[in-house]
């Protein structure tokens, strides 16, 4: 009978070269069937990850970087032998303590870099003089106190970064920081009211925007517009009783 059509090979009841036929785009044998589609998904998936473990690899290698650095300033001064035992330390310390890796989203804006070096650099002048004159005043016994500061951006990174610019100013030291909440507890020196409370919680705060200005993302940016939760700061002890610590939350 002519002008009949044939039916598709194998029982197939869809056109040949339909859309969904064998040989249609959408078909076993197309460009856009699931055979081709799962090796484009496959080898991007072969992609994905080749970069994280490439990414992994650059983390390793900048903590060893940073390691071997604080172990020769450790040590006071660079040499072979002090390189090489850095190495040997930063190369244990990835392979028996491993760390979660910390992530950076940010980027780096030169600007508040320098903004912030110069404040860190003025404030650990200040901090030292002030500390120097209550270290050598006759007859006087300073008061602190411990105070919890609650971050508003509570990445690994901020958190480490806040609490060691804090920790290296003479006059405050980090004593424990909380992961989970976000909180930093600093213990201050030299405390005369709920005032200086304030302010050292204000100092706390504006040197981790400085941070996040420096290198954060985006969205840390704008979690520095949104007003810091408030913690209860401990009270400061009798000024007729002084003490080198506040009294315990």
């Amino acid at each position: 009978m002519t002008g009949a059509r044939r039916p598709a090979a194998s029982g197939d009841p869809r056109p040949a070269g339909g859309p969904d036929g064998p040989n249609g785009p959408n078909g076993p044998n197309g460009p856009d069937g699931p055979d081709r589609r799962g090796g484009r998904d496959g080898a991007d998936g072969l992609v994905a990850r080749g970069r994280r473990r490439a990414a992994r690899w650059r983390d390793r290698l900048t903590a060893l970087a940073w390691m071997v650095g604080v172990w020769n300033l450790l040590w006071g001064r660079p040499s072979w032998g002090n390189l090489l035992g850095g190495l040997l330390v930063g190369v244990a310390v990835l392979v028996f303590f491993p760390l979660p890796p910390v992530t950076f989203g940010g980027r780096l804006r030169p600007w508040a870099l320098l903004v912030l070096a110069g404040r860190f650099v003025t404030e650990l002048v200040g901090a030292s003089i002030h500390v120097a004159l209550v270290a050598v005043r006759p007859g006087y016994l300073p008061r602190g106190a411990i105070i919890a500061v609650r971050l508003r951006v509570r990445t690994d990174l901020n958190l480490a970064l806040t609490a060691e610019a804090i920790s290296l100013v003479p006059g405050t030291l980090i004593i424990e920081v909380d992961r989970e909440r976000g909180l930093l507890y600093v213990h201050v020196l030299d405390v005369h009211g709920p005032a200086d409370l304030t302010d050292s919680r204000e100092r706390v705060l504006a040197t981790e925007a400085r941070i996040v200005r420096a290198i954060g993302s985006a969205a840390e940016l704008r979690l520095l517009d949104t007003p810091a939760p408030d913690v209860p700061a401990p009270a400061v002890a009798d000024p007729d009783r002084p003490t080198d610590r506040g009294p315990d939350q």
